[in-house]
C-alpha cells in the first residue's frame, strides 16, 4: 500500500539530515570549485554515513535522503546521488571481487563514481547504444578492422585495429570489416548540456592531484595487467566501438557524453553494445576503472556548475572480470538502476520545491507593499497556497512511488515514471513561481532561488525526460489494459 504519511521516525530523520546538511554539507560545498568534483564533500558524506545506507536503505529512504538534503545543500544532494547512482550496480550486479575493491571506497567517500550510459546519439533512446563488443573469430571480421558510425553519419575503417566515425558522411577505404550505424537519437538521459572545448586528459584527475588520476596509455594496472597488451592506436569520433581481443576481451573505442562526474570519477558503470541489432536486448554493462589505458575525458561548462563532461576510450581493455551482470542482458542493469533512482529525482526536485517555498511564505510575509504586507494581496496568498498544493502532491507521488518499490509492486515503472514527471515539473513551477514573488533580488547572483532557478532545469532532462516519462506511462497503462 502507498504511504500517505510518515513515521515520528522518519520525521526525526529527516530533521536531522537538514541540519547537517546546512551545518557541516553546506560550508564544504561552498568552498568547492564549480563544475568540479568536490571530494572533501564526498568524504564528509562518508564520514556522516549517508553514503553507506544507499546500500542498506530502501526507495522511500533514499527519497528522504535525497528531499533532506536538497533542501539544505543541493551540492551534498547530488554528490551522494551520483554515488549512488554509478555504484549502485556493482553493489546488485557487481562479482565478489568488485564489490571488495569499490564499494568499501564508495561507502567512505574516497572513490567516486559515475554512470556512464547516454552516447552522443542515444539518449532518451537508450537502447540506441552503439558501442558494439565483439568476440574473436566472428564472421566478416576481415582484417579486424571495425567500422563505426555515429551521429554524423560518416564512416571510417579500420585495417587491424579500431577506427571510428569521420564526422563529413565521407566512406573510407580499409581491410573491411562489420559495420554498425548508430541512429541519431535525441538527448535525455544523463545530465543536460551541450559540448564544451577543451582539451582531452586521463580520467580520474582530481584537484589537486587527489585520487582518481589517470595513468594515461601506459601499462594496465588492472586485474590482467600481466598478460593484456597495450591499447591500439586507432582513432575516433563518436560511436563508441567494442573492438573483440579473444573470447572474453573487448577494446572499447568510442564516445560518452553527458557522464556526471566525468572525467573525474574513479571509475565508471559502462554500456556497450555486443550484439548489433538486438536493440535493448544487446547491451552489455561493465565496470572500468579510471586508470585504465586510453581513457580521457573532457568536462563540460553547464548552466549550472556541476561535475559532467564527455568520456573517449581509445582501445581500453576490458575482460569477462569487468563485467557486470551477464552478457547482453546490461540493460536490465540500467533499467534496474533507474527505476530505483527516477523516483529519487522526484525527491531531489520536492526538496527544492520546499525550499523555494519556504522562502516564498517568509519573503510575502515581511515584505512591505501597497499599504500592507504582499501575503495580504489575494493574488499573492493564491499563488502561495497552489505552490503548496503541488507541492504537497508531487511528495506523496514520490513517497508512493518509493514504497511500492520496495514493496515489489507489479507497477513500479509506471509508478517511477509518474513521481519523476510530476514532481520534476512541480519544481520547476514553484521555483519559478517563488522568483516571481521575489521579484529582481532573486535573479542576483548568490541569492538561494537564484541557485534553485539554475538547479531546477536538470532534472526535467536526465534519467529520462519528462516527455520520456508520459511514453512509459501510456505504455504501461495500454500494457495493463491487454492484460485484462
Amino acid at each position: 500500500m502507498p504511504a500517505f504519511s510518515l513515521e515520528p521516525a522518519h520525521l526525526a530523520w529527516c530533521a536531522e539530515l537538514r541540519a547537517l546538511a546546512a551545518d557541516r554539507l553546506r560550508p564544504l560545498a561552498e568552498q568547492g570549485e564549480p563544475g568540479r568534483v568536490n571530494r572533501p564533500l564526498v568524504a564528509e558524506l562518508g564520514r556522516l554515513g549517508l553514503l553507506g545506507r544507499l546500500f542498506t536503505s530502501g526507495a522511500l529512504e533514499l527519497c528522504l535522503m535525497r528531499e533532506s538534503l536538497a533542501y539544505a545543500c543541493t551540492e551534498a544532494e547530488t554528490a551522494l546521488a551520483l554515488q549512488g547512482l554509478g555504484a549502485h550496480p556493482v553493489h546488485t550486479h557487481g562479482t565478489d571481487r568488485q564489490r571488495e575493491r569499490w564499494l568499501p571506497r564508495v561507502r567512505d567517500g574516497s572513490a567516486v563514481a559515475a554512470f556512464a550510459l547516454s552516447e552522443p546519439g542515444a539518449g532518451s533512446d537508450a537502447a540506441a547504444l552503439t558501442l558494439r563488443a565483439e568476440r574473436e573469430g566472428v564472421p566478416g571480421g576481415g582484417a579486424g578492422g571495425l567500422v563505426g558510425a555515429g551521429p554524423g553519419g560518416g564512416l571510417g575503417v579500420g585495417a587491424g585495429g579500431p577506427v571510428g566515425v569521420v564526422p563529413d558522411d565521407g566512406l573510407g577505404v580499409g581491410a573491411g570489416g562489420p559495420v554498425a550505424t548508430g541512429p541519431g537519437g535525441e538527448l535525455s538521459v544523463g545530465s543536460m548540456g551541450s559540448p564544451g572545448a577543451g582539451t582531452d586528459r586521463p580520467v580520474g584527475v582530481g584537484p589537486e592531484g587527489s585520487p582518481g588520476a589517470g595513468s594515461g596509455p601506459g601499462a594496465w594496472s588492472g586485474p590482467h595487467a600481466e598478460s593484456e597488451p597495450g591499447p591500439g592506436s586507432g582513432s575516433h569520433v563518436g560511436a563508441l566501438v567494442a573492438d573483440p581481443d579473444g573470447s572474453s576481451r573487448w577494446r572499447l573505442t568510442g564516445d560518452k557524453c553527458w557522464i556526471s562526474n566525468a572525467p573525474e570519477a574513479d571509475f565508471y558503470t559502462v554500456f556497450a553494445r555486443t550484439t548489433p541489432g538486438a536493440g535493448a536486448r544487446g547491451v552489455t554493462a561493465f565496470l572500468v576503472p579510471a586508470d585504465r589505458p586510453g581513457l580521457t575525458g573532457t568536462g563540460l561548462d553547464m548552466l549550472s556548475p556541476h561535475p559532467i563532461g564527455t568520456l573517449r576510450f581509445d582501445a581500453v581493455p576490458v575482460t569477462a572480470d569487468d563485467l557486470l551482470g551477464e552478457v547482453d542482458h546490461g540493460f536490465r542493469v540500467a533499467m534496474g538502476t533507474l527505476n530505483l533512482f527516477r523516483p529519487s529525482v522526484g525527491a531531489f526536485a520536492v526538496g527544492m520545491a520546499q525550499a523555494a517555498l519556504d522562502a516564498a511564505l517568509a519573503h510575502t510575509a515581511r515584505r512591505d507593499a501597497f499599504g500592507g504586507k504582499l501575503r495580504d494581496l489575494q493574488t499573492v496568498s493564491h499563488q502561495v497556497a497552489e505552490m503548496a498544493l503541488r507541492t504537497e502532491a508531487a511528495r506523496l507521488m514520490v513517497y508512493a512511488a518509493a514504497t511500492a518499490y520496495d514493496t515489489g509492486a507489479r507497477d513500479v515503472p509506471q509508478r517511477s515514471a509518474m513521481a519523476k514527471l510530476l514532481a520534476t515539473e512541480t519544481a520547476q513551477y514553484v521555483v519559478d513561481a517563488a522568483v516571481q514573488l521575489h521579484g529582481a533580488r532573486a535573479l542576483r547572483r548568490g541569492h538561494l532561488l537564484e541557485h534553485l532557478y539554475r538547479e531546477v532545469r536538470a532534472p526535467r532532462v536526465y534519467e529520462g525526460a519528462s516527455e520520456v516519462q508520459r511514453g512509459i506511462i501510456a505504455k504501461e497503462l495500454y500494457g495493463h489494459l491487454e492484460d485484462r
